[in-house]
Formats: C-alpha cells, structure tokens, sequence
C-alpha cells in the first residue's frame, strides 16, 4: 500500500514547462557561450566559435528551435584522477547547447532534490559535503557508506527518461532531453557520458529517489549524497545492515543498478574517507592521494613562475586555488613541512 502511494505521489508532482524559445533566447544563447567558454578561450574550437559568434549563435538557435540537435559529437580520451576514467567531451556548441538548457533546468532540478545531497548544487559541494559528514560521526553511533557500480556508464535511459518526464512536460523539451540521452550508449539503452554538464546534472538527479527511500526509513537518522557516494547513519549495528539489505535491492530493482562490493559498515569514531578527505569526528586530514596532488600543483606552478611562464601575481592566484581545496582539512603543519621538504621556492629562499 506504502508503495502504492508514493507512485501515485510522484505522478501528481508539479511539471514544469521549459520551452524551446525560450532555451534557444539570443540573451540565453549569449550567457550559455559565456559560461562554457570559461577559461577555455586559447582552445581551438572556442576560438574558432568565437570568431564568427553570431553566425554561430544563429545557427545553434535555429537547430534548437527545428530539433536538429545535440550535434553529438563527442571526444574521448582518458583521464587518471586517481582512478581511470574515459572522458566523452562534447563539441563547443552542444557544451553551449547544454549551458543554456542548464540555465533554465538547473532550478527545477535543484527544487527537486533533497537538501543533502551535494553535487552539481549552487551552494553545496565538496566541502560543506565534508563538514555534513564530519557532524554526523559527532552525532551518530553508526555508518555505511556505498558506491555504485560504474555508475555513469550504468544509468538506465528508459529510467532516467521516465524522471524527466515526472519533473518537466512539453514535447519539444522532453524530445530534446531523449535526444540529448539518447546521443551517447555505454552498452545498449545504457550511459551517460562524463564530462558533459548535463550528464552530470542527470546523473544526480537519477539517485534523488533513492535519497527519498533512505530518508523516510526510520531506523535512517542521517544522510548525505556527493553523486554516487552514498553515506546514512543509524544509531546500531543490526539496523545498519538491515537498511543496506533493502537499500541493495532498491538500487538493483529500482534503480536498474548495481552496489560496488567495497561497502562500509563502521562506528562513526573510526572514521571515513570521502571526497578526497579522512573525516573523523574531531578532525578531517587529506587522503594522501590529496597530498599528491596538492603537492604536484603547487610544484607546477612553481616551476611556471621560475621558468618566466606566469607572473608573481598569477603564481600567488594558483597558490590560493590549490590552497582552496584543502580546506576542510587541518592541514596546516603538513603543508608547512611539505613546502620544507619538496619547494625549490623554499630552498632557494633558506640557501
């Protein structure tokens, strides 16, 4: 009866309507170019955009407007950050196509989703993610944090369309959505490409039911979500495993997904790892893949700077970003130590 419910809950949810004029605005178009021209402007395809901008606004307003895009053309290559990841980056004009679809979904989207999930929200991110999670151990004896399997490559297209259509009406936007979908495969009706902004938007929008299916659990006292990162808390062990046994069988049936086998079930005091950070409840360190990468960037700029390639005040800009996403972390005496023992900077200064 429950279950019953909630279905007929979900179908009653307020639509909304996105129209295509209203995507395919010059004013819409123009900020779309802007953001994802975002300190890209030396590529080659941005620049090449860029010199005949009109011509080319014109051309994706007249495509969105006469359903023949997304273009779909997509450029694979594969990253290492830390595991191995095969990105699928967009042409330059479907990433304007997405940015200004975004700029109008983006708020729909973010009405509909719970407030602790973390990624891809205006407001969130990693480090208040980190903080959440840091109050939770304080607050509750028991945790298990799980992942989903290869979960962009996974994402069920007749699912995720089914989503779409319960949160947003109108022909026009809802086939532009199943082309969009539709112009990339991982396995047959099956993936979303990474690096794509709405992929990413998407994808966290297709685990917001299963954020609702924790929460209203009562043996649930806490959540938080950073895409497929899933984290609840309960107050003891037994209810801890019994929620994951049913929440493995709402991914597998539900979500037409699968749970990676590395799941953790754990007292809050022994800590967790996530999003880069070691989270205890009276304190956060950096993974030490976080420390790698921290101390790679800060040599790269270094060596920037001291081979004449950017400006002091450029080197003191990329100092202050790298800095940034250490933050959550009480790091300050490694970094100190770190910058004694692997800084050139540091070396030619104490010579």
């Amino acid at each position: 009866m429950g279950m019953l419910y909630e279905m007929m809950r979900q179908l009653r949810m307020k639509r909304e309507r996105i129209e295509l004029v209203d995507i395919a605005a010059w004013d819409n178009l123009q900020l779309a170019v802007w953001k994802a021209a975002r300190g890209k402007h030396s590529r080659t395809s941005v620049a090449s955009f860029y010199k005949e901008l009109n011509t080319h606004l014109e051309q994706l307003q007249n495509d969105i407007l006469t359903a023949k895009v997304p273009y779909g053309n997509y450029r694979a290559f594969t990253i290492n950050d830390p595991k191995r990841r095969v990105i699928h980056a967009a042409s330059f004009a479907d990433r304007v196509l997405h940015h200004a679809i975004m700029n109008l979904a983006e708020p729909i989207f973010e009405r509909s989703l719970v407030d602790s999930t973390y990624a891809c929200r205006p407001g969130k991110g990693v480090h208040l993610a980190v903080a959440q999670v840091q109050r939770n151990l304080q607050r509750f004896p028991w945790f298990v944090q799980v992942d989903i399997e290869h979960y962009f490559p996974s994402v069920d297209h007749e699912r995720l369309s089914y989503l779409l259509l319960r949160r947003f009406k109108g022909e026009d936007l809802l086939y532009l959505f199943a082309r969009i979908v539709n112009s990339y495969q991982s396995s047959p009706g099956k993936g979303l490409p990474i690096g794509s902004l709405t992929s990413q938007h998407f994808a966290n929008y297709y685990l917001n039911d299963a954020d609702r299916f924790l929460l209203k659990h009562s043996d649930v006292c806490a959540h938080v979500r950073y895409m497929d990162d899933i984290i609840w808390w309960c107050r003891d062990k037994s209810s801890a495993k019994a929620v994951l046994q049913i929440f493995e069988e709402y991914v597998n049936n539900v979500c037409q997904l699968k749970l990676k086998s590395t799941v953790r079930l754990n007292r809050s005091t022994s800590g967790v790892t996530y999003c880069g950070f070691r989270i205890f409840p009276g304190v956060v360190r950096l993974t030490r893949r976080k420390q790698r990468r921290y101390r790679f960037l800060r040599q790269y700029y270094e060596k920037l700077w001291q081979r004449g390639q950017i400006e002091e005040r450029n080197l003191q800009k990329a100092y202050d970003s790298v800095l940034a996403a250490t933050l959550p972390a009480q790091s300050r005496s490694w970094r100190q130590r770190d910058l004694q023992l692997h800084s050139t900077l540091y070396d030619n200064a104490h010579g």
